[in-house]
């Protein structure tokens, strides 16, 4: 039988260990109160692909999911064994809480995560893949957007010659081609694709030279998904860029463009993490790929800017529809990740 005198003693313990664990807890709490993103790009903020990552990040930044105080950085432009070395020294400065590798690279991540197990790891579009745990994977589709311009080139060909010039035939490549020329064909059934791909994930050079050469054989709009619209501002014709509003880049040619929103990409990780900062919850990173459509904020069309009125208002009209369609759910894109070629 425990004595009072004991069973004060016991109290008093209790108390002490009752405050050491709240103040563990508090002080556990206030370091998550920031967090510290690396964000690795394999292009630089001048290519879309890299500038709506950069930024929906500092949409998410502003947003501070969980209160949280975010902070980030990027790099400059790398790729192949240089990327390994600026995850690897991310993670052993231990100043970086998730490191978001802004390409193809979950090989070297599965390389490195499990020494790092405080890490978020991301890896970001086609060609990865992902065990899970601290190991994430973000994917990205505009196929629908690119759908609804394909719809509004349809009505605005002349010639009936559609032009594409892409980057790599890669699987979220392909989805957006093949959706614009599906759009298109709506209303030309018999409309002639031009597609090149230059084989680099950005090469304006390149893209420029592809883009002539299309409009040689007689498309008169041009989907670029490379940035160039040199092309299109020699012989005065419309396009259409890719992932980023980059009307600034070619405002007399520049008609629209499927855009990349990355917020709820983002706001899931920074999800995960602070749960297991926070709450002792294991991160348990998607192994399947998973992307969010337009409907649900995963791209929007770019506005027309000042070209709204090289716009007939009867075909402006079956466009608006064709977006609300989509959002609604009562239009769905089929999803098609064949490699597209020329008629």
């Amino acid at each position: 039988m425990i004595k009072i005198k004991e069973f004060f003693k016991l109290i008093v313990l209790g108390s002490v260990v009752t405050f050491v664990l709240g103040l563990m807890h508090i002080l556990h709490a206030a370091n998550t109160k920031d967090v510290n993103i690396a964000i690795i790009l394999c292009c630089g903020v001048e290519s879309p692909w890299d500038a709506t990552m950069v930024e929906s990040m500092e949409r998410v930044k502003q947003a501070k999911p969980h209160g949280l105080n975010i902070t980030y950085e990027y790099t400059e432009p790398i790729y192949g064994d240089a990327v390994m070395d600026a995850m690897t020294l991310f993670a052993e400065s231990g100043d970086y809480d998730i490191i978001i590798c802004h390409m193809t690279c979950s090989d070297m991540v599965q390389r490195i995560n499990k020494d790092y197990p405080d890490v978020a790891f991301v890896s970001v579009g086609s060609g990865n893949s992902s065990k899970g745990g601290n190991e994430y994977w973000i994917y990205k589709r505009v196929h629908e957007a690119a759908y609804a311009l394909g719809v509004l080139a349809g009505h605005m060909t002349e010639s009936g010659v559609l032009g594409v010039v892409g980057t790599f035939p890669a699987d979220d490549v392909n989805d957006e081609i093949n959706a614009y020329f599906a759009g298109a064909r709506t209303v030309k059934p018999d409309l002639i694709q031009k597609v090149s791909f230059i084989e680099s994930w950005y090469d304006p050079g390149k893209a420029a030279e592809m883009t002539s050469a299309q409009i040689s054989m007689g498309a008169d709009m041009i989907f670029t998904l490379a940035s160039n619209f040199a092309a299109c501002e020699e012989n005065n014709l419309l396009c259409f860029g890719n992932f980023a509003d980059e009307s600034h880049y070619s405002p007399s040619t520049h008609l629209s463009a499927p855009i990349a929103i990355w917020d709820r990409d983002i706001t899931r990780i920074i999800d995960g993490w602070f749960d297991y900062k926070e709450n002792g919850v294991p991160q348990n990173g998607n192994t399947e790929m998973m992307w969010t459509s337009m409907k649900d904020g995963g791209a929007v069309v770019a506005p027309f800017h000042g070209l709204a009125d090289r716009i007939p208002a009867n075909i402006r009209k079956i466009f608006d529809n064709t977006v609300n369609d989509i959002m609604s759910g009562d239009l769905v894109v089929e999803l098609d990740v064949s490699e597209p070629k020329s008629d």
